[in-house]
């Protein structure tokens, strides 16, 4: 699997501009703020419909247009594919699979499967459980269709419950609808558990022997999942907890307040590592989840690096560039110098100025 070419065209910074990409390494580099990172945000959205950095689909469109387009050409085993998006400011945007139009995004998810890295990765481990759910449900929804539609759904029961609540204020008996509320949601809520929990499974069978390697076996990495309410109990806490979450206008339990700790020789590093510590689990995470991919679909992902190795050391650099091996990636950085002194293969160039192209 390789990107063979992206156009973008009224994207953010981007007017009109293609982008052709080698079956290797690719280097996107330029100075800060020149649109180096947009060019990955939009693969990432031909991925998976959705924008790595959260943004709204009217925030991607240029400051003086009024729709934003992404054509993409990929070659999957032999085959080309062509993925167009049209973003429109105040519409549902347009996803089309050579020239067919898509009703459901998980037409397209799995299509090109994607692994990005970014500085903000490095904080997963030190950040708040919404990072780390976000992690697995990225990867999960990429990976399984009925996760992202059960996801989908339980998310939307979520937001429904919690305004019932909060209007029950002014309507009591809107209240009496919370039974049929709840059994959606338990029924959903279970499916991601499930699926969280077989996930993080198949991750630790991958991710010890990686981390070992990251130090030179000097540290275990396990990760468990610490899942708020258990899937047995769900139904019963959910009732329990009702009154609570109508003093409160709030849905306080369920897989929504999931977290995931990552326990190095016995130690939690959320809690007590060193930022060292954490940047590796990090690390350790992203290469594990290249071989998730590997392992579960039968394709190398397209690794994407966003100026993550300005922020890693030499050490942990050199071995994050020596992973690489047979993977289509594609690195933005601010220079090339640290490519040229580790003596890195870089098979393309690319020079990015306010986003405008120059290849080299």
């Amino acid at each position: 699997m390789n990107i063979k070419s992206i156009q973008l065209t009224g994207y953010r910074n981007y007017n009109n501009s293609i982008i052709y990409f080698d079956k290797g390494t690719n280097i996107l580099f330029g100075d800060n703020a020149q649109g180096k990172t947009n060019v990955l945000e939009a693969i990432f959205m031909c991925a998976t419909t959705k924008s790595h950095k959260g943004a709204k689909d009217k925030e991607v469109i240029g400051f003086y247009s009024d729709e934003a387009h992404i054509t993409l050409y990929l070659d999957k085993d032999g085959t080309e594919i062509k993925i167009d998006i049209q973003l429109r400011k105040d519409k549902s945007k347009i996803v089309a699979i050579n020239g067919s139009k898509i009703k459901k995004a998980t037409e397209l998810l799995g299509l090109l499967n994607v692994v990005l890295f970014s500085p903000e990765d490095l904080s997963i481990i030190k950040d708040g459980p919404g990072e780390r759910r976000k992690f697995v449900d990225i990867e999960l929804c990429q990976l399984d269709n009925i996760y992202l539609y059960n996801l989908s759904k339980y998310n939307k029961i979520i937001e429904q419950r919690n305004k019932l609540i909060k209007d029950s204020f002014y309507n009591k008996e809107l209240l009496d609808t919370l039974n049929i509320w709840d059994s959606q949601l338990v029924s959903y809520g279970c499916n991601i558990i499930d699926k969280r929990d077989a996930f993080i499974d198949e991750l630790n069978s991958i991710i010890g022997e990686v981390h070992n390697k990251l130090t030179n076996g000097k540290e275990q990495l396990e990760i468990h999942y610490e899942p708020n309410v258990e899937r047995n109990d769900f139904e019963k806490e959910l009732y329990q907890n009702r009154e609570k979450d109508i003093r409160f206008k709030m849905t306080g339990v369920g897989p929504h307040r999931d977290d995931f700790s990552f326990i190095v020789n016995g130690i939690d590093i959320r809690k007590y590592g060193s930022q060292g510590q954490q940047r590796t689990a990090a690390l350790s995470l992203k290469l594990s989840e290249i071989e998730i991919v590997k392992k579960l679909t039968g394709h190398v992902p397209v690794l994407l690096l966003d100026d993550v190795l300005s922020e890693l050391d030499s050490k942990r650099q050199n071995y994050l560039l020596g992973s690489i091996g047979d993977i289509q990636t594609i690195i933005t950085c601010t220079g090339l110098d640290d490519f040229v002194d580790n003596n890195f293969q870089i098979d393309k160039v690319i020079k990015v100025i306010n986003g405008s192209i120059e290849e080299s």
